[in-house]
């Protein structure tokens, strides 16, 4: 089942086992239970310290359990965990198996102090670069307290169950059988909603924070870069992010990011992460920012105001807020988010196996997307609102060589519909008739561009009509002392590259000014 390079380094892992683990298996005749159970052989046969049953009783097969044991710790699979859930299944092995996890040790105290009975279940797919990050969170908060269960289900297949219980977006989590959430999460966002008096805690922390010489909003790639460059200044930095790694996260196969060939964007994002913490940087994590208040004297303090009704001050601050996926501000796309309009055809292709969907947008991505789906589902239709595809030729001909693909140009979406509980199609507008047809269907994916992070910033410094923030050549904003980068500035083409380097030149920029502003003054707005 594994090839010979995944065995040695899968034994190698083993060899950090320190409690046996069994491996419980759930088993029928189908061909996925016969896979699943060469799966098990092959990782007992790679440690001593794992053993397989195959005496499990659990209702969904193939599934199995992996148990520390003679105790009541472990965590289920619902299906064959490989793809991108082979991460998760290494580190529950390893977690199950008694080596400790990485995560902050005040974290880990927040988990096992949790009361209650919890039991997760997490609807995802291999497919989905989103997935692992909330299998993993809650894999490992079933590991820290016995009270908190989870099994991971591949919705691929258990697609009668999918069906049932109106998934059509991964991963969803479920908690007591109750909806919970949709969308990645980790483990301080999943504590922070059971935890409910995490964010009164967390403000006061953050309230009783010194100054910053410079605060950087955001933590994408150019927050990233920008916390660095800062912290090998020598001087006082803080990131407040709403999610670190930002849209990075949500990004699947990176291939124009110079020197590396190929990564992914969770990997990507979790390097930025682990980059940013080997310097003396104040990383605050699941933090928004809602106001910026400029200070009354040129040399003063900024202040930036958090959703959680803290407020941090600095003598500079780095605006590197990002963008999100662009709305259609159609009807029905917001009733139906996550119950057949989607944004990611990576995770949540798999979900419409068979199915008819539509593709909105005919750039690279909508293009990408096309392609992608048409291996899958049963259909595709590509809705462009110009009067041609805007993608590189060489992905329209990949297009147009698909025979369950079809092309619209000069189509405006107008409304999504549905039964109230699901997509059943959508209405478009033909632009060069003016007549009004419809499309019947079960998904919609939208991809037709970004919008900057920008709405907080409404009055208090210089936008573009697009909503950009406006910077200089040295990402200067329109208040002397405040720098921004990113896909959140006017800087033009949208890349990961380019935000890093714009990223570095806003923090030198403010370490420029920050050396230039009058000693006394500096020190008095440091007090």
């Amino acid at each position: 089942m594994l090839d010979a390079d995944l065995k040695t380094q899968l034994k190698a892992y083993l060899e950090k086992v320190t409690h046996p683990i069994e491996l419980v298996a759930s088993l029928d005749d189908s061909a996925k239970s016969q896979e699943l159970s060469e799966l098990l052989e092959d990782i007992a046969s790679l440690s001593d310290q794992v053993s397989v049953s195959r005496t499990g009783t659990d209702p969904r097969k193939p599934s199995f359990a992996i148990n520390r044991a003679g105790t009541d710790v472990g965590v289920r699979f619902a299906g064959i965990p490989l793809g991108h859930e082979f991460t998760s299944l290494v580190l529950a092995l390893l977690q199950v198996g008694g080596h400790p996890s990485k995560a902050a040790p005040e974290l880990l105290e927040q988990v096992r102090n949790l009361e209650g009975e919890f039991r997760f279940e997490t609807f995802m797919s291999l497919s989905c670069h989103s997935c692992p990050d909330t299998v993993q969170a809650l894999n490992l908060m079933s590991v820290v307290n016995p009270n908190i269960k989870h099994v991971a289900i591949d919705g691929a297949l258990f697609q009668d169950e999918v069906n049932e219980r109106q998934v059509m977006a991964v991963p969803t989590v479920f908690l007591n059988g109750e909806p919970f959430d949709q969308g990645r999460m980790d483990i301080e966002q999943i504590v922070a909603r059971l935890d409910t008096g995490a964010a009164k805690r967390d403000a006061e922390k953050i309230k009783a924070k010194k100054p910053f010489d410079v605060l950087v909003v955001g933590g994408g790639p150019a927050g990233a870069a920008a916390a660095i460059y800062a912290a090998r200044k020598g001087i006082r930095t803080g990131v407040a992010a709403e999610r670190f790694g930002g849209q990075v996260l949500d990004t699947m196969a990176i291939e124009n990011f110079i020197s590396i060939a190929y990564t992914e964007g969770p990997k990507l994002a979790a390097s930025l992460e682990q980059h940013v913490r080997e310097y003396d940087v104040d990383v605050m994590n699941m933090q928004r920012a809602e106001k910026l208040v400029a200070p009354a004297d040129p040399n003063g303090l900024f202040e930036v105001q958090l959703a959680n009704g803290a407020t941090l001050k600095s003598k500079t601050v780095i605006l590197s807020t990002g963008a999100r996926w662009r709305n259609m501000n159609v009807p029905g796309e917001q009733e139906y988010r996550n119950k057949g309009v989607t944004y990611c055809p990576h995770c949540d292709g798999p979900l419409f196996k068979g199915k008819r969907v539509a593709v909105i947008g005919g750039g690279n991505s909508g293009v990408e997307a096309a392609i992608d789906l048409a291996g899958i589902v049963g259909h595709v239709t590509l809705l462009e609102f110009d009067g041609k595809l805007r993608a590189d030729e060489v992905l329209q001909r990949k297009l147009r060589s698909l025979h369950n693909v079809t092309i619209i140009v000069n189509a405006q979406t107008t409304e999504v519909q549905g039964d109230g509980k699901k997509v059943t199609g959508l209405s478009y507008t033909d632009r060069s008739s003016g007549q009004s047809r419809q499309v019947e269907l079960e998904g919609v994916f939208v991809q037709i561009g970004l919008l900057p992070n920008t709405d907080w910033l409404k009055g208090t410094l210089k936008l573009s009509p697009r909503g950009e923030i406006e910077v200089d050549a040295r990402g200067e904003t329109s208040i002397p002392g405040v720098f921004a980068a990113g896909d959140a500035t006017t800087v033009p083409y949208k890349q990961i590259v380019i935000a890093m380097g714009e990223g570095a030149k806003a923090s030198l920029s403010a370490f420029d000014h920050l050396i230039r502003m009058p000693v006394v003054e500096a020190e008095a707005a440091a007090a």
